[in-house]
């Protein structure tokens, strides 16, 4: 009976299924609705936001903020720099690495720790976005939006107590928004001087952490407590306004600062070659160091001497004594017409013996060519004496430590109660002229005129140009008169154009030392410029 009931049910059961399964196939295709709507189709800008975040749980940070900019172009190119990338990081990670081991494996009484493999594998990271600072400071801000999933393989030994331990750093994770600056910027290849990158958020960290051969990272609790430890840490080296300083080239090279005062008198001139139809000459001195921008400095003209005596001193300052030169030309004046050169000669810096007073006898030479036969004929002589006074090693050190930004002291020689005005022209904008646009900047002060070089065809010129004004005492009632002239081309038949000009008080350079704004110039509809003013005492 037992058995009979088990079959019965067994048989039951069986019978059941199937007659479900049939009941059930034959509601799905005989009861479907026959009238089909079609889908309702709406506008993205319609939608709502969490029905937008389901459908694109990943929205760029270009697409969510106007201020970001897209970088596909930059995720293309590191995509494709990889290869070579990923060999030059890691050689820079070990270069930096090992000072930090070195310090460590004391501290701690261990044998060694060495890199066995490091590579960063083959993903790169991309960028979502990137916003840009403008400030009206010598840098460059980017803020970056970075994410890397990558496949890193990182194998470092320690050997301790007689003990070697491997660890394996794998499937490497890292959302981060790190600030970049570059400065300061420098008219030398590759424009800027240090690297400065701080974190302005805390850092997302993932990865996988092996232990010989097992992923202890699986180990409960573990994973939160070395994540949260990693993310403390970093933040409180790196998170902002702390910085990582990656320094890229010599900034007393990058940036040139003055390091010494070069006094010059110049005392005669002894029998000059005759340029004058009447036997004389009114000859003129005119001083420059190699490379230097700033304009020549020119002595008095003396009228029909042919053996002239000045008695006139000058104040230069020094970048690079190590391959500047002063160079001196001797002019003849000429009330039309070019000025007659009638000779000219230099003396390299390097062979001048530091705060000694060197009086100078110079031949005056057709050019400085030692080959050209024409250097054989007297020219006249010009005696000079110069005194080279390099700034101490301790002004020096204190001043390259400085931000570059900031205001270095007026050079020796400076008048107790006055000191040195620096106006340096950045940049305009916006100019516009009737006729042509070929702007240049002319720069008035107490009598005296000063230009900038003229740049063809620009309304928005760049010159970088420095002006220097020594004076005996600071020119708290003054105005610089800043004015922007437009050339025209040498076959035009229009005449010069004003693009607009600004009076600026030189109050409040005096009070702050340091003034950097932008102005906007008078009689001009959009034009600014761009002007640096420092007062060095």
């Amino acid at each position: 009976m037992g058995l009979l009931s088990s079959l019965f049910g067994l048989c039951g059961f069986g019978v059941g299924i199937s007659a479900g399964l049939v009941i059930g196939y034959y509601f799905f295709i005989y009861f479907q609705p026959s009238d089909v709507k079609e889908p309702t189709i709406r506008p993205l800008v319609e939608l709502d936001t969490k029905l937008l975040q389901r459908m694109l749980p990943e929205i760029p940070l270009w697409v969510k903020n106007p201020d970001y900019d897209r970088m596909d172009w930059l995720n293309k190119f590191i995509e494709s720099m990889w290869p070579y990338l990923d060999k030059a990081i890691c050689k820079t990670a070990k270069d930096i690495a090992k000072p930090i081991i070195a310090e460590n494996i004391v501290k701690y009484k261990i044998d060694s720790v060495e890199f066995e493999t490091l590579t960063l594998g083959t993903l790169p990271p991309t960028f979502n976005g990137m916003k840009v600072y403008i400030t009206e400071e010598k840098e460059l801000i980017m803020e970056p939006a970075l994410k890397w999933a990558g496949n890193p393989n990182v194998i470092v030994v320690v050997k301790a107590f007689g003990l070697k331990a491997t660890v394996q750093v794998v499937d490497l994770q890292v959302f981060a928004s790190p600030r970049i600056t570059l400065k300061p910027l420098v008219p030398s290849f590759p424009c800027f001087a240090k690297i400065l990158v701080s974190l302005m958020e805390k850092p997302h960290v993932d990865f996988g952490l092996k232990l010989l051969g097992a992923d202890i990272m699986s180990i409960p609790g573990l994973y939160t407590v070395v994540q949260e430890i990693i993310k403390e840490q970093v933040a409180n080296m790196y998170l902002w306004p702390k910085t990582l300083e990656v320094p890229i080239m010599d900034p007393s090279k990058a940036q040139q600062k003055p390091v010494g005062i070069l006094h010059l008198k110049v005392v005669r001139a002894i029998k000059l070659k005759k340029k004058d139809l009447l036997g004389k000459s009114d000859p003129y001195v005119k001083i420059k160091l190699t490379e230097d921008k700033l304009p020549s400095k020119k002595t008095t003209v003396k009228r029909g001497n042919l053996n002239p005596e000045w008695n006139e001193e000058f104040n230069l300052v020094v970048k690079d004594p190590e391959s500047q030169a002063l160079e001196f030309i001797v002019y003849d004046w000429e009330q039309v017409g070019k000025h007659d050169k009638i000779g000219m000669n230099v003396i390299p810096l390097k062979d001048i013996t530091p705060d000694e007073t060197k009086s100078l006898t110079l031949e005056l030479l057709k050019n400085m060519d030692p080959n050209d036969t024409q250097n054989d004929k007297s020219r006249g002589q010009l005696v000079v004496e110069v005194t080279y006074k390099p700034f101490k090693e301790d002004e020096l050190m204190k001043d390259l430590e400085e931000d570059s930004m900031a205001v270095q002291n007026a050079p020796e020689g400076t008048p107790a109660g006055g000191g040195l005005l620096v106006i340096i022209v950045h940049e305009a904008q916006d100019l516009e002229g009737k006729h042509h646009t070929n702007p240049y900047v002319k720069i008035l002060f107490r009598g005296e005129e000063k230009k900038t070089k003229h740049i063809k065809k620009n309304r928005d010129p760049r010159w970088e140009e420095e002006f220097q004004f020594m004076l005996e005492e600071p020119p708290t009632r003054d105005r610089i008169h800043v004015e922007v002239i437009s050339k025209p081309s040498s076959i035009g038949i229009h005449s010069k154009e004003a693009l607009g000009y600004v009076d600026i008080n030189l109050a409040d350079v005096i009070s702050n030392k340091r003034i950097n704004e932008k102005y906007h110039l008078i009689d001009s509809k959009n034009g600014k410029i761009q002007i640096e003013m420092q007062w060095r005492t």
